[in-house]
């Protein structure tokens, strides 16, 4: 019967540290990732990670891994909702509960369902949330963890809603400047494609028949159509994947990833929009940190885990150092290159004037009003620049295609 029991729970593959100090991995059949984890902590197994197995919801989550990993506006409801029942007076573990019953998507709910449950045992809701990283990022957890230890969870939860909610519109108006030129793009490649393998060859064929020869360019045409039908473009496309695997590895890296971000930063039409939002992501997470009471060098800790990019990363390090030395933390950032010397100097103001925060947060909002002028400016000029390239190629093609056909023309006449 317990066999039937245990075959009917779901299992969970963990990975854990032993009581000798060993990693070892394994399986546990439990009602809940709770209870599997409570399982092996009666067996002085400690786990770092737990995963459900054999279910048909586990795998439908699988398939939709990164879309619900990346659901930011769930998160952010989420945020918005548990704010203003801890606000309201109600408990942290109702909250839980009722935010757990509403929520639709089911890995979200399940990984609900157990830091509910580990709140209610005594284990504190930072560390519940620490091992779902993938909802809940580092500036999430350490706000969190000091709403907790001050008694203000409501406050900061409403903090991080309205960063979260501030981040995700800036986010969100460069992906709108962006829909339409990758739109274009796609449309002029897709009618490319089309008169390269279909139309020209056909027309080509044609005219050989008829005993005339191809002008230059519809030949090379027609030797482009030609790759891209037959076998030849598998070694094209297994060229690239090849240069793109390489690539990405490379940039895995830390050179790699220096030599890219500075690379992005010196680009003359999309570098300064990447610089402002790196070092607007930079001043409104660091105000906000500094805002919820956490100490300077752990917000600047976490600031550099959260920057996206190497450079600034590089020199918020540099700053935490000269913070725990005794220093100021405007000299290495007016130093990376990426922090242009105004707002350096700004900073420097308001380190000396103690209105650190109040300084961070006026220069992300200049920065963020400035972003949408970039935006507009680099639609005005990108969308040009596309249409005029795509028409380009179109006519060319166009022009190969007609070509053959007023010579065919021209010697009947």
């Amino acid at each position: 019967m317990l066999r039937i029991f245990s075959f009917i729970m779901p299992r969970y593959h963990y990975t854990a540290i032993a009581g000798s100090g060993k990693k070892v991995k394994g399986a546990v059949a439990a009602e809940s990732s709770y209870a599997a984890r409570k399982q092996l902590r009666v067996r002085n197994i400690h786990p770092t990670s737990i995963t459900e197995v054999g279910s048909r919801a586990e795998h439908k989550a699988a398939l939709f891994s990164f879309l619900s990993k990346h659901s930011k506006g769930q998160l952010i409801d989420f945020t918005k909702q548990m704010a203003t029942l801890l606000n309201s007076g109600i408990k942290l573990t109702e909250a839980l509960s009722v935010l757990t019953l509403q929520t639709s998507d089911m890995r979200f709910r399940n990984a609900l369902v157990d830091i509910r449950d580990r709140v209610v045992t005594g284990e504190s809701f930072t560390d519940a949330l620490n091992d779902y990283s993938g909802y809940f990022d580092v500036v999430y957890v350490s706000m969190v963890r000091v709403g907790e230890v001050t008694g203000t969870l409501g406050q900061s939860l409403s903090t991080i809603a309205n960063f979260m909610e501030k981040r995700q519109r800036v986010e969100s108006k460069v992906m709108t400047a962006m829909v339409y030129p990758i739109v274009l793009i796609f449309f002029c490649l897709a009618a490319i494609l089309i008169l390269t393998t279909k139309v020209i060859p056909t027309i080509g064929e044609q005219i050989v028949r008829a005993g005339q020869e191809l002008p230059w360019i519809t030949r090379q045409l027609m030797n482009v159509g030609f790759v891209l039908t037959s076998w030849w473009l598998l070694v094209v496309i297994a060229g690239v994947f090849g240069i793109v695997w390489g690539v990405k590895r490379f940039l895995q890296t830390s050179r790699g990833a220096y030599l890219r971000d500075k690379l992005l930063l010196s680009l003359p039409i999309f570098g300064p929009l990447i610089k402002q939002r790196v070092v607007a992501r930079f001043a409104s997470t660091l105000s906000t940190l500094l805002s919820s009471g956490l100490a300077m060098a752990e917000s600047l800790r976490v600031v550099s885990e959260v920057t996206g990019n190497s450079l600034m990363k590089r020199a918020i390090q540099q700053s935490r150092e000269r913070i725990l030395a005794g220093a100021d933390i405007a000299t290495p950032l007016r130093d990376s290159g990426v922090i242009d010397p105004a707002i350096a100097h700004m900073v420097a103001v308001g380190e000396k004037s103690g209105e650190l925060e109040t300084m961070l947060k006026n220069i992300s909002e200049n920065l963020e009003a400035s972003t949408d002028i970039v935006i507009e400016r680099l639609s005005a000029t990108v969308e040009p620049i596309i249409i005029i390239f795509m028409a380009t190629i179109v006519g060319v093609i166009a022009y190969a295609t007609i070509l053959p056909i007023l010579k065919i023309s021209a010697v009947k006449f």
